[in-house]
C-alpha cells in the first residue's frame, strides 16, 4: 500500500481534525480555488481520493479509532476482491449507543451484506470501516457532491452493487465508532432515505413479483409503504399481515386517500395466511426474537421469498 495520507475538513474545523493536522505536513483543499462555501462530506471524500495516489483506499472518520488489525486484514481481503467494498466489525463509544444497529451490521452473514440493503439502516458494511480498490472509487465515478443532506455514503452503495460490485466484512473488530449527536448522518431527512430505499426495492425485487406480494405490518411503516407504490404495483399488493389482535379484527384497510371508487380495499390476515413473497416492514431485534421465530417458520428464503424493508 502506499503511504499517502489525506484529511479534508468538510464541516468544520473539528479539534480532532486540527490534532491530527498539527502531526502532518501541510495538505491543500486540491486543485484550484474551491468552493466558496463548504462541498460536503461527498465532495470532501472526492478531493482526498484525487490528491492521493495507491491502488487501495481506506476511509476513516476523523473522530473514530481504527484497531491496529486494520490495514492488514482489509488490504489482504481487497486484494483478493478487488471488485469489493471491504468493510469490518466495529464496537461503539459509548458502548451503549446505537446497541440495535450495531447487532445487526455485526451480526448480518456474507449473503446479507448484499440482500438487506433497503432497510433504514442503510449500507451492510458502515463508511467508516469502508476498504477498496481505487478501481472500485472510479467505477463508480466517486460520490455524490450535492451537499449538506445528502446520503453520499448510500448513494455510493447502490452504484456499486448496480455495477456488479460486490460486499465484503473481514471478521476483525477494525474499529471504534464513536457517538455523537451532531454527526453528518443527522441532517440526512428521513424521506430522502426512504426514496432512495424505495426505487431500490421497487426496481429490484416488485417489479418481478408479477403474481402479487404481501406486507408484512399492518401499522404506520406498512401502510406508508403501501400509499408511497406507484400506481401499478400498488395493485399488486394481496394484503397486510400481522400478529396484532386488534389488526386481525379489522380485516382490512380502506386507502381514503385514493381517487379511485370504490377505494381500494385490503385484507389484512395473520402471517401464517398470508402468501408470500413478502416486503417485511417490521422492525427487527424488539421483540424478544418472537418476529423472528416467527419468519422462520415459514421457511422461506431471503432475497427471493421475502426483503427486509424495515
Amino acid at each position: 500500500m502506499d503511504q499517502d495520507m489525506d484529511i479534508v475538513e468538510h464541516h468544520h474545523p473539528s479539534p480532532q481534525c486540527r490534532a491530527v493536522a498539527s502531526c502532518l505536513p501541510a495538505v491543500s483543499s486540491g486543485p484550484g480555488p474551491g468552493p466558496q462555501a463548504p462541498g460536503g462530506v461527498g465532495y470532501a471524500k472526492n478531493r482526498a481520493v484525487a490528491q492521493s495516489s495507491g491502488r487501495f483506499l481506506c476511509f476513516l472518520d476523523a473522530d473514530d479509532v481504527m484497531r491496529p488489525c486494520r490495514l492488514r486484514c482489509q488490504h489482504e481481503e481487497a486484494a483478493k476482491f478487488p471488485d469489493a467494498i471491504v468493510g469490518g466489525r466495529f464496537v461503539r463509544d459509548p458502548a451503549d449507543s446505537t446497541e440495535r444497529y450495531t447487532r445487526w451490521a455485526n451480526q448480518l452473514s456474507p449473503r446479507q451484506l448484499t440482500q438487506q440493503v433497503v432497510t433504514s439502516h442503510g449500507p451492510t458494511v458502515i463508511m467508516p470501516t469502508w476498504f477498496c480498490s481505487r478501481a472500485v472509487f472510479d467505477r463508480v465515478d466517486g460520490f455524490d457532491e450535492s451537499g449538506r443532506g445528502t446520503p453520499e455514503d448510500l448513494i455510493f452503495f447502490y452504484r456499486h452493487l448496480d455495477l456488479g460490485g460486490t460486499v465484503r466484512r473481514v471478521p476483525d473488530e477494525v474499529l471504534v465508532y464513536r457517538y455523537h449527536p451532531d454527526a453528518a448522518t443527522f441532517t440526512i431527512h428521513e424521506d430522502t432515505i426512504w426514496a432512495l430505499r424505495l426505487e431500490r426495492l421497487c426496481r429490484h425485487w416488485l417489479v418481478d413479483w408479477t403474481a402479487g406480494f404481501t406486507i408484512w405490518n399492518a401499522g404506520k411503516q406498512g401502510r406508508k409503504l403501501y400509499r408511497s407504490l406507484p400506481d401499478e404495483l400498488r395493485d399488486r399488493v394481496l394484503a397486510f399481515c400481522d400478529v396484532d389482535e386488534r389488526k386481525l379484527r379489522q380485516g382490512v384497510y380502506i386507502y381514503e386517500n385514493s381517487e379511485l371508487r370504490p377505494k381500494p380495499r385490503v385484507p389484512i390476515v395473520h402471517f401464517s395466511k398470508a402468501q408470500k413473497p413478502f416486503v417485511i416492514c417490521v422492525k427487527m431485534d424488539l421483540t424478544g426474537g418472537q418476529f423472528e421465530k416467527n419468519l422462520a417458520s415459514l421457511g422461506l428464503e431471503e432475497a427471493k421469498d421475502y426483503v427486509m424493508f424495515s
